[in-house]
């Protein structure tokens, strides 16, 4: 265990869809899963309050494909693919129903897996995403356009290469994550209607979503909550290139942990 450790602290990989994915566990309880966002880490999305959440609950936290400690394989990036790789991954461990808590790139793999697994779906927290290019403005989609390895946050690479020292995988990943936002796809309306699950939406008021596109999700949810948090992308869960506002992080966890346990 480390310093900030939790009853139960372990990490392994598991080998799915060809994929040996790496994952970690934290603490015991009902089993919510945490999926980082594009370009990051476990650690770089959800250092500042995954031992929050393992205070009462089974964490399940993955790094997907090209990421972190999990290697690139010769075959498309998705978030489709993703979602599957998570579902296989859980039937790996034995785990038939979750909670998932996704961030940004993460939360598009959380409808996904909504949408694809409903079957093994609980509750699901999705954070600074939108299900269609015109939930985020303008200036987003031109800045992916023009994206350029140089402009990756400098945090990013320092923990990548942390974990990896491999400055080409690093790289590999980068464009792959670039390539995948730059031919997004939307989601249909139908398919956001047809998620059953319940949702909780949470976004910064100043976040790369727009507030009227999280709005329009939140009518779509069947079953969903949203909160419009004051802050930019994940400022509200201390996301690493955010500044650390505790108060703000526990007010987050408060909301999260609220719409979890809620019957």
């Amino acid at each position: 265990m480390d310093n900030n450790s939790t009853p139960y602290s372990t990490s392994n990989y598991a080998t799915v869809n060809g994929l040996k994915m790496y994952y970690e566990i934290h603490g015991a309880g009902s089993p919510l899963v945490l999926i980082h966002g594009g370009g990051s880490t476990i650690q770089t999305t959800f250092g500042r309050v995954l031992h929050d959440f393992a205070k009462a609950r089974k964490i399940i936290a993955v790094e997907m494909q090209a990421h972190g400690h999990t290697a690139d394989i010769d075959r498309p990036l998705s978030f489709a693919q993703d979602a599957d790789d998570i579902a296989a991954l859980l039937k790996h461990i034995n785990i038939a129903k979750v909670d998932i808590f996704g961030f940004s790139n993460g939360a598009s793999t959380t409808l996904q897996f909504a949408i694809r697994h409903p079957e093994m779906t609980n509750k699901i927290i999705v954070a600074s995403t939108f299900y269609k290019k015109a939930g985020a403005p303008g200036w987003f989609w031109e800045m992916m356009s023009g994206a350029t390895f140089e402009g990756m946050p400098q945090p990013y690479k320092e923990a990548f290469l942390k974990i990896n020292p491999d400055e080409k995988a690093l790289y590999r990943m980068y464009e792959r994550d670039i390539a995948r936002m730059q031919s997004f796809t939307d989601i249909s309306e139908e398919q956001i209607k047809s998620i059953k699950a319940p949702a909780f939406i949470v976004i910064g008021d100043k976040d790369v979503t727009t507030a009227e596109h999280a709005v329009e999700m939140h009518r779509l949810l069947p079953n969903s909550r949203l909160a419009i948090i004051p802050g930019g992308h994940g400022d509200y869960i201390g996301e690493l290139t955010t500044p650390q506002d505790s108060m703000l992080i526990a007010a987050t966890v408060s909301l999260i942990n609220k719409f979890l346990n809620e019957a």
